[in-house]
This record gives structure tokens, sequence and C-alpha cells, in this order.
């Protein structure tokens, strides 16, 4: 077991089942430290009702059931788009295991399951980030939509923001900004690389990571200095209607690909909003020929932020962008570190101190893993 600790010096929200400003309150404690506890691994293997547990790409805690929901991220080629329940075993010394305890597929607006992508892309559903209310007792998920143009085709699908119950059926949608929508000439967002992250905030606000520059805000990150800038948006939970949009600047690429010339990428890939406009930001990084993804852990805060809902970021350079100060480099774990795509605030441990958890996709690859990360939130 790893004893490594970590400074914040953040507002962290911690508490009672409501867990959000949105669905009840909020109790505030001043946090200066977390500590790395340690890791699970979920065989690649396991089955349940008929599916491969894997392609986590989201959790969020229900304090009330004491159960966690993981968003899986197969767009229906290896089974239905669904999501995944399951109880987390918390001891003294860690995660002690992971219990899968159900799946649900997730059906589109016409109450029928999305179809597989590999035969019907631009009606399939990439998603990406999910977390619960449990006030409404509703789930709000995202997806990435398509932007596939090859061969004199064109394939083309919108990304969205989707409001269903527990059982997986639509119940309503966030209406899209136009720069959020999928075109066919290089303008919005790129293919892959929209939805990421989702977060609740106060007085019934509802944030949306993309995950990489958008056209109009010029290049994705590479390496070197080149940086990029990514947008959070802000919603109106009542309305479903955009209320702004905030630049954040993601790091370069911190390790050229091998060979040179070859797939790299940097970007958020989940946001977690812990309170007085501030987020836990994930910003995950592959380069070719590395085996492990670099993992790097923020706190963001939007307080003095500009919104550049109407701003061609590459045109018209940002003035306020959001802040922000590194929590921790995972690569400081001394351990291999997976796709992490998922956070969230989790149970108060047995010490009495709340629990941070993350979430690693593992692509149904072999050589990938569903890894859990947690960590002691430190008063």
């Amino acid at each position: 077991m790893r004893h490594l600790l970590f400074a914040l010096g953040i507002v962290l929200i911690t508490g009672c089942s409501s867990g959000r400003k949105a669905t009840g309150s909020i109790v505030a404690n001043n946090i200066k430290q977390v500590r790395f506890i340690n890791e699970y691994i979920a065989p690649n293997d396991l089955q349940l009702k008929g599916t491969t547990v894997g392609g986590l790409s989201g959790i969020d805690y229900d304090n009330g059931r004491d159960q966690y929901y993981m968003i899986c991220d197969d767009p229906s080629s290896k089974g239905h788009a669904r999501f995944y329940t399951a109880k987390l075993l918390i001891s003294n010394k860690g995660i002690d295991s992971v219990i899968f305890t159900d799946v649900t597929i997730i059906l589109d607006p016409l109450g029928k399951p999305y179809p597989d992508i590999t035969k019907d892309r631009i009606h399939s559903a990439d998603l990406e980030a999910m977390r619960y209310d449990p006030a409404l007792d509703i789930l709000i998920r995202s997806s990435e939509g398509q932007r596939v143009i090859r061969d004199g085709k064109q394939e083309l699908q919108n990304p969205d923001i989707i409001v269903m119950d527990r059982s997986g059926r639509y119940k309503d949608s966030f209406a899209l900004p136009p720069n959020m929508q999928i075109q066919a000439e290089e303008k919005g967002p790129r293919h892959n690389s929209v939805f990421e992250g989702l977060a609740f905030g106060d007085d019934n606000s509802l944030f949306v990571s993309v995950e990489d520059a958008i056209y109009e805000d010029g290049r994705s990150a590479a390496t070197g200095d080149t940086t990029a800038w990514i947008r959070l948006l802000k919603f109106d939970r009542k309305t479903k209607k955009q209320i702004a949009q905030y630049a954040y600047k993601a790091d370069a690429v911190p390790y050229a690909p091998i060979p040179e010339g070859a797939f790299k990428v940097n970007g958020i890939s989940e946001i977690l909003y812990v309170g007085n406009d501030k987020f836990i930001v994930v910003e995950r990084a592959y380069s070719t020929g590395r085996l492990h993804c670099d993992i790097r852990v923020y706190l963001a805060d939007i307080k003095n932020a500009e919104d550049i809902s109407t701003t061609a970021l590459e045109k018209h350079p940002v003035l306020k962008p959001v802040t922000k100060k590194l929590l921790f480099d995972m690569n400081t774990l001394g351990l291999f570190t997976e796709n992490i795509e998922g956070v969230t605030l989790g149970p108060v441990l047995p010490n009495g101190n709340r629990s941070l958890i993350f979430v690693a996709d593992n692509n149904f690859a072999t050589r990938q893993k569903s890894q859990f990360l947690l960590f002691e939130i430190l008063p």
C-alpha cells in the first residue's frame, strides 16, 4: 500500500445523499491534502448478463444506495450501449473488491437500443460521461457524436447531452449551441473529441467539457510548447440551454510519439465540480510507443473567466481564461497509469475522511486494464 500525499488547498464538496446544491445542501470544508491509498484492477474478461464489462468512461457515486454508476463507451459494437452499477468494497486497506451488480441498456428517444456503430454510424451512441441526480432520481449523460469524412462519404452526427431515468429511458435533451454542432467543413468540434466530461454545478447548472480544441480555436495539443484551448460549457438545467463557455488551456503532449509523426493526444477526459466555481480536471495524454497514459489532475477555477461563446480563439485570443493549478501528476504514484476517464467523490472512509475515486477505460484491449484508484481527502 502506498501513502503518497498531495497538497490541494481547495474547497471541496462533501456530505450527504443530496451531494450538490442543485439537489440539496452542500457542506464545504477546506482540504489541504489527498493521500493515494491503493488501486484495484477489474478482470478484462468479466461477463455480466451477456455483456463484457469494460470501456468504463465515467463514474458517479449514489450515496443513498451506496452504489456507483459507470457508463460504458462501447458504441454497441460489443453489446448494446449501456451503463453498469457496482459496489466498491472499501476497508482500512483500500478497495478490496469491485462487484458489478447490474447492467442497464441505454435507449434512444424512440425507446429502442442504439444500433451498432459498424452498421449505422450516424444513429449510434458514443457515450462518454454520466452523473446521477439523487433529488430528481435521474441520470444525465453525454456523447461525442460523429464526424467521419472519407472516400467521398460524410457521416455526421451531433454530440448530445441527454436526461434519462435509471432504467436507461430517454426523458429530455439539452440544446446545443451552434459551435458545438458537427459540420462537414472544418468548423466546430473535431471527430471523437467532444463532450468527454460532465459535472453538476451550483444553482441548477450543468458543466460539460470538450475533449479537444474546436477548429475555430486552433490546433490540438502537440509536443514541446504547443498547448491547446479547450472549452468548458455551462448550461442551465431547468431551461436546458447554454449559459456560457470558458477557455481552458490544456498542456502540451509530454512525450513525443514513436515513430515520429505517429498519433499523440492531450485533452480533458473528465471534470468534477468541487464548489465555489472550482473543478477537478483530468488531463489525459497519450503518445504512440508509450505504454501507459500520462495523467495530470488539476484544480481549475472559472470565477473570473470570460464568456467566449461567440468568440473564435484562433482570431481573437482569450483575455481571461480559466485558471488552473496542478494537484498531482499520476506518474508520481509509482504504478502503471491506465486510460483514466472518470472521477467521483466517493463515500466516507472508515477513518471518517471522504474518498476520491478514479476509473480507467480499458478500451476492451487485452493490454489495457479497468483500473480503479482510491484517494483519501485529508482535512
